[in-house]
Order: structure tokens, then sequence, then C-alpha cells
């Protein structure tokens, strides 16, 4: 069963991003949220994000709330900051396979990847 997962790493602190907001939109066609999730002390998500017949070929993004999360664990941010709201847009193709999206933050970088 294809199912799609996600987790942060606060690279700065060198932690688990806890506590971090994460939506889920679909982009084909008219754009929607999907849903809502936010991160445990391990910095994932309590279970898929997506998995079995919600998990359909298309085009998505994760929106990742990194500027909410940066200045509740104490970190100093410029007004605006620099990072805020981090989109990763990515296909998914193959509805049986699974589509880890990890993100790795900093209050002045970040990095995806697909995971496993």
């Amino acid at each position: 069963m294809g199912r799609l997962t996600t987790h942060v790493l606060d690279t700065a602190a060198g932690r688990p991003a806890q506590g971090l907001t994460i939506e889920l939109w679909a982009l084909d066609g008219e754009p929607g949220l999907i849903k809502t999730v936010l991160t445990n002390a391990d910095g994932r998500v309590d279970g898929p994000v997506l998995e079995g017949d919600s998990l359909r070929p298309g085009v998505y993004e994760l929106r990742f709330h990194a500027g909410a999360y940066l200045r509740a664990v104490g970190h100093t941010l410029p007004e605006p900051a620099f990072l805020d709201v981090i989109p990763i847009r990515f296909g998914i193709a193959d509805t049986g396979a699974h589509y880890h999206v990890p993100l790795l933050i900093s209050p002045y970088a970040y990095s995806t990847y697909r995971g496993s």
C-alpha cells in the first residue's frame, strides 16, 4: 500500500522540529487543502500524511510553517523572516510506492530529498 510521510529536523538546534505545522495541498485542477498535521517529539507526523485510496496520482505541495516554529523555539528572526512557509511541490506517479519528503531547516536555509 502506498503512502506519503514526512519529518522535519531543526539543523540549527540539532534536534527534531517538534510542533511544526504542515499543510498538504492537492494542486491538480483547483488547488485545495487536503490536511493539516503537526510534528511530534521526533519531528515526524503520527502516521502517514496520505495512504491507501487517499493517495492518488498527481501534483501535491507540502507547506511547512517554518517561521512560526523557529520563532516558537527561540530562534531570533528578522521581520519579515527570510524563510517563513516553505513549499515543497512534488508529484506522485506510483500509488503503490512510499513517498517520504523530509525537510531540514534552519533560519536561513533548508534542504529536502525523496527519502525512504
